[in-house]
């Protein structure tokens, strides 16, 4: 690895360091703008407002806004998120109860939507212009167009309510068997795959269209190379930064829909979880999910910008 690389790295690193702690500021000052109080939601309407007063100092809330800014980041930079207020339990413990599952979700729904999105977007490429590669166009189109709650209502409609194959909440307990769990994940994997696939093939097609119109690729057809070592030896190698970004991009979407499809489907993730905490404005609770999903697409970025960086061929040989 040579130094501009080393350098390219570092300042994304950097960059990285500084968008988290910006991030961080964010998702306190706005979940403490929530409206309501957890203090009211916890001794109900008919509180008076000495024992509101007296909840809110025992749980903390009567502390100033910056200082308890400046205590909340100092444990979380330690990995101690704090204790929700609802109940008490460390946050860390809530979260790492449900990562497991979310994890489950994201990984099946990647493991389904990353081949299909390449192998559309690829093949789209190569047969750039024709039939197939317009039925593509428009069908990637339409699924974007469509926001998930209406990918979900819809399947949960034809495959849950009328053909009756899959159910329409998503019971991790009752799993038994490979079937059980098909049966389980099908309608949150399908609804996740929809829109991952259609940005992800768009954004390949773009890129391995990019790389087949290079100078290189030329070259190599007027040496009388064929088509498939032009694609895979040429231009796909090449595309591989790009490609990364559209995938890194595509499963940023997996983050903010997967909120969507654990509140539909009733799916005990970490998503479901800040949902309940935003319902009982249970801040630390809150402020350490959206944090998570803060720094998983921020990781996701920050790969896709390494992968970016390695992969040209102009900076390795610098």
């Amino acid at each position: 690895m040579n130094g501009m690389i080393g350098r390219l790295l570092l300042t994304r690193l950097v960059a990285a360091l500084m968008t988290l702690w910006f991030v961080a500021t964010a998702v306190f000052v706005i979940t403490n703008l929530l409206p309501g109080d957890v203090a009211q939601e916890l001794l109900g309407q008919s509180a008076t407002p000495e024992a509101v007063a007296g909840l809110r100092k025992a749980l903390g809330l009567d502390v100033p806004p910056f200082q308890r800014y400046l205590s909340w980041l100092g444990h979380l930079v330690t990995g101690d998120p704090g204790k929700s207020l609802v109940n008490g339990v460390p946050v860390a413990t809530l979260i790492g109860s449900r990562l497991g599952n979310s994890l489950l979700l994201a990984g099946v729904t990647a493991l389904v939507a990353i081949p299909v999105a390449l192998a559309l977007g690829i093949t789209a490429a190569v047969a750039r212009g024709s039939t197939y590669d317009r039925i593509v166009g428009a069908g990637t189109i339409l699924v974007v167009s469509v926001p998930e709650f209406l990918v979900a209502s819809v399947a949960v409609l034809i495959f849950a309510v009328h053909l009756k194959w899959v159910p329409a909440l998503s019971q991790l307990g009752r799993i038994d068997g490979m079937l059980d769990m098909i049966r389980v994940f099908a309608l949150p994997v399908f609804t996740l795959t929809c829109v991952i696939v259609a940005q992800m093939a768009r954004m390949t097609r773009a890129a391995l269209i990019d790389a087949l119109s290079s100078s290189y690729v030329e070259m190599a057809i007027l040496k009388g190379a064929s088509r498939a070592r032009i694609v895979l030896y040429h231009a796909l190698p090449n595309a591989i930064g790009p490609i990364a970004n559209a995938i890194a991009f595509s499963l940023s979407f997996l983050l903010g829909g997967v909120i969507i499809v654990e509140t539909i489907f009733n799916y005990p993730g970490i998503a479901k979880l800040m949902v309940d905490g935003v319902a009982t404005r249970d801040l630390p609770l809150v402020q350490a999910t959206a944090m998570l999903f803060c720094g998983a697409y921020l990781i996701l970025v920050a790969l896709a910008d390494i992968a970016a960086i390695v992969a040209n061929p102009r900076l390795r040989h610098q």
